[in-house]
C-alpha cells in the first residue's frame, strides 16, 4: 500500500487543507537540509532508506545523449526547486536527471500571494509563481560548492527565465548575463520563454526575437554545453515548425515539450475556491492531467517535423508507466515529472520505471531509446 497516497495526501490536502506553496516550501526545505548532512547520521541513515525505496537501476532504461549519461529517463521538471538547494537530493528519490530553475538575471520575489493553487477534480495545478527566485548569481555561489562534494550521480539541468523588469528588446542580454554566470554548473541548460507568469515572456518563442537570445547564448557557449528551448502547448502548428527549424540551425541540443497551459477547457474545476472566482478569470498556467494529451501532440509533431533528429524532452500530465510511454513512443527520449508527483507521491518514479521495463519487454525491446518515436514509425 502507498502510505502516501492512502493516508499522508488526505491529510494535507482534505484535512488541514495546507497551503500548497507553504508545503512546498517545507519539502524543499527538508530536502535542502538532508542534502547538505548528507554523510552525517541521521541523514545518511534516511538517505540510504530513500535510496533502497525510490530507486530502480536498470541497464535497459539508460541513455547517453548530447554527451550525457542518463540512468533512467525519469527526470524533474523545472520549476520545483527553483534555487537548486536540494540538487544532491535528487538522484535519492528515483530521478533519471533533474533540471533546476527557473532562475533569472536578477533576484526577484515573483508574482503575490497566494500564487499556487491545486485543482483536485482535474489532478492538476494552478500556479502564477512568477519565476520567484534569488538569481542567477546566489545560485551559481550555491552549486560552486557542491563542486568540492562528490557529483551528484544525475544530469543537473539549469531552466534559464528572463528578469522581470528587463525589458523583452533587452532579453537576450538577460539571458546571456545568467548563462554567463552558471555555465560552469549545469550539464544543460533550458531558455524558458514559454512561461505564462512573466509578462510578454511568450512573445520571445517568435522565431526573430528567439533568434536574438539564441545568438547571444551560442556567443558565449565556449564550453559547449546542451541547449534546449521550453515551449508552450498552446502554439500553433506554423510557430512550432519555425522553433523546430530553428533548433536545426542553431544545432540546438533539443526541445522541451511542453510548459503549462492558459486554456481552461474542458476542466471539472470551475470556481477556485480560494478566491471565490472563476478559473476563467485566474491568471497562470495549468499543469497535470489537462495538458497531457496535447503536449504528447506536440511531441509527436516535432519528432514528425524533424525526422526524429531533434531530441525531445516530453512534460505535462504524467502520472503513469503508460503516460510515459506515451510520450516516449510519441518521439521524447527523456520525460519529466512535477504535478504527478505531488498528487501520486514519492513511489511514483520506481512504479514508472518498473512499467517502462514491462512495456519494453511486451515489446520486444532491450532499451528505452529503441521505443523512441516507436508509434511514429509504427503509424
Amino acid at each position: 500500500m502507498d502510505i502516501y497516497q492512502a493516508a499522508l495526501r488526505p491529510l494535507l490536502f482534505n484535512l488541514i487543507k495546507a497551503d500548497p506553496e507553504n508545503l512546498h516550501l517545507k519539502t524543499i526545505r527538508t530536502l535542502e537540509w538532508l542534502g547538505s548532512n548528507g554523510s552525517r547520521h541521521p541523514s545518511s541513515s534516511i538517505k540510504s532508506r530513500l535510496q533502497q525505496s525510490f530507486c530502480l537501476q536498470d541497464s535497459r532504461l539508460s541513455q547517453s545523449l548530447f554527451g550525457l549519461q542518463f540512468p533512467n529517463p525519469v527526470g524533474l521538471a523545472a520549476g520545483f526547486d527553483k534555487d537548486g538547494v536540494a540538487t544532491p537530493m535528487w538522484s535519492s528519490l528515483g530521478f533519471g536527471f533533474a533540471e533546476i530553475g527557473t532562475v533569472t538575471s536578477l533576484a526577484q520575489p515573483g508574482n503575490p500571494r497566494p500564487r499556487l493553487f491545486r485543482l483536485p477534480k482535474d489532478e492538476a495545478a494552478l500556479n502564477r509563481m512568477g519565476f520567484n527566485n534569488c538569481g542567477a548569481e546566489a545560485m551559481a555561489a550555491r552549486l560552486a560548492k557542491l563542486t568540492s562534494k562528490p557529483n551528484p550521480l544525475i544530469p543537473v539541468g539549469i531552466n534559464l527565465g528572463k528578469s522581470k523588469v528587463t525589458p523583452l528588446e533587452e532579453a537576450a542580454n538577460d539571458y546571456r548575463h545568467s548563462f554567463s554566470l552558471l555555465k560552469n554548473y549545469g550539464d544543460y541548460f533550458v531558455v524558458n520563454v514559454s512561461s505564462p507568469n512573466t509578462p510578454g515572456l511568450r512573445k520571445l518563442q517568435d522565431a526573430a526575437m528567439l533568434s536574438s537570445i539564441l545568438d547571444a547564448l551560442q556567443a558565449e557557449n565556449n564550453l559547449h554545453k546542451p541547449i534546449f528551448v521550453k515551449i508552450a502547448p498552446d502554439l500553433e502548428w506554423e510557430a512550432i515548425t519555425e522553433i523546430v527549424s530553428l533548433a536545426q540551425s542553431y544545432k540546438l541540443a533539443g526541445i522541451i515539450a511542453t510548459n503549462t497551459t492558459i486554456k481552461r477547457e474542458g476542466l471539472n474545476t470551475q470556481i477556485l475556491t480560494q478566491t471565490g472566482k472563476s478559473l476563467s478569470e485566474e491568471a497562470g498556467g495549468i499543469s497535470g492531467k489537462p495538458v497531457r494529451e496535447r503536449s504528447t501532440e506536440v511531441i509527436r509533431y516535432i519528432y514528425q517535423k524533424s525526422k526524429g533528429e531533434i531530441p525531445i524532452i516530453g512534460v505535462g500530465g504524467i502520472f503513469t508507466a503508460e503516460d510515459a510511454w506515451d510520450k516516449i513512443t510519441a518521439g521524447a527520449c527523456l520525460v519529466q515529472i512535477y504535478t504527478g508527483w505531488v498528487y501520486q507521491g514519492p513511489g511514483m518514479i520506481r512504479r514508472i520505471l518498473q512499467g517502462l521495463l514491462l512495456k519494453l519487454e511486451q515489446n520486444g525491446l532491450n532499451s528505452i531509446s529503441e521505443a523512441v518515436g516507436l508509434a511514429v514509425k509504427n503509424s
